[in-house]
């Protein structure tokens, strides 16, 4: 179930941690395998903003992925390679 919140976007958000826990995919990370939700939505969102340059769109992903998963600071860049690559898999 997924709640639609009223703005000028009308972004679909999971209502709860429950369902974006369901939204979760392994990825590795600098060797490491870990779950991060909602990266199919994140993925979706990022690539209609068209930005192709590829610093701006590893800061993009990493921004958004930090909005619903922890990433330790130290770690941001590792975190960011990792989602650059997935991201390329599905476009």
């Amino acid at each position: 179930m997924w709640c639609e919140l009223t703005n000028r976007d009308a972004e679909q958000q999971p209502c709860c941690a429950a369902e974006a826990l369901r939204s979760i995919r392994r990825v590795n990370v600098d060797g490491v395998t870990v779950g991060l939700a909602m990266l199919d939505a994140i993925f979706e969102e990022v690539a209609s903003l068209g930005i192709s340059a590829q610093e701006p769109l590893k800061n993009e992903l990493l921004r958004r992925a930090k909005i619903y998963n922890y990433v330790p600071r130290q770690a941001e860049d590792a975190y960011a390679i990792a989602l650059l690559r997935e991201y390329r898999k599905g476009v």
